[in-house]
């Protein structure tokens, strides 16, 4: 598997799909196209044609605003038809604008209201270690939803269960809906805060680098007494330069026609 030229597949998906509405989460759903590659590509434990299957892995997506990107993969993975992209939170759809597990095939959990999936995972992940069933517990966070404090008191029992099926991912791309995080409400140092509430913490420098995401999710998995917190230094809007350079504009950013054909040329 070339993750790079998945990445850049699975990001002209989610381009199209959001172009097809005008407006979306643009920024936060490509900063986790190289995470979600690594993944659903590589390490998980996944039928898409059994999305039930009993003893799978699974990935919760907490930040649930970032549900674009996620369709884009399940729908090449083959978890329902590609012609839903278009579809996107429009009347009717089974793909809404933030991840609803009870609409779309592949979507483990409901997430959206910032805090409460990443608890979500939490339980799943204790669920898991109650039914022996060898499942490893997936879940992406964000840096702004950081601010959170069910993010923390979620993270405290974590830690103190010693839920080593438990591997998270913080989306650390700096920015939030209406500013950067540091100067809305400053989440640093978050390596030294997971390790203080018993987590195993790996940090990379480029969190859109899919060989440095693979060896963090080999070693993560060798954790044997606690859950593990990688943390992605990201782009917001990776990708696409305009759309990068919006900065903590692209949050929710409007796409003409003329922008998706120039984000899906620069994606070539």
């Amino acid at each position: 598997m070339n993750f790079k030229e998945k990445a850049k597949a699975i990001r002209r998906s989610t381009i199209e799909t959001i172009g097809s509405l005008g407006v979306g989460h643009i920024g936060g759903s490509l900063s986790i196209v190289d995470v979600l590659v690594v993944l659903y590509y590589k390490h998980m434990n996944i039928d898409p044609a059994n999305p039930k299957m009993p003893g799978r892995d699974r990935l919760i997506i907490s930040k649930g605003h970032s549900g674009p990107a996620l369709y884009a993969v399940l729908a090449d993975k083959g978890y329902f038809d590609k012609s839903w992209l278009l579809t996107l939170n429009r009347p009717h759809t089974s793909l809404p604008s933030h991840c609803d597990m009870n609409l779309t095939p592949g979507v483990d959990m409901t997430t959206g209201s910032l805090g409460q999936g990443f608890s979500c995972a939490v339980g799943v992940a204790k669920a898991s270690k109650i039914v022996k069933d060898h499942a490893i517990i997936y879940t992406i966070i964000g840096d702004g939803e950081s601010q959170e404090g069910q993010i923390w008191e979620a993270g405290m029992f974590a830690g103190n269960a010693k839920l080593n099926n438990l591997i998270a991912f913080t989306d650390n791309n700096h920015a939030q809906i209406d500013g950067f995080t540091a100067d809305i409400n400053c989440v640093d140092p978050l390596s030294k805060k997971w390790k203080a509430f018993g987590w195993n913490v790996i940090e990379i420098s480029d969190g859109n680098d899919p060989d440095q995401i693979d060896t963090a999710i080999i070693k993560a998995k060798t954790s044997r007494s606690k859950p593990t917190m990688i943390i992605l230094n990201t782009i917001k809007g990776k990708g696409v330069s305009f759309i990068e350079k919006a900065g903590y504009a692209n949050h929710n950013m409007p796409l003409s026609q003329d922008q998706v054909a120039m984000a899906l040329k620069e994606l070539e």
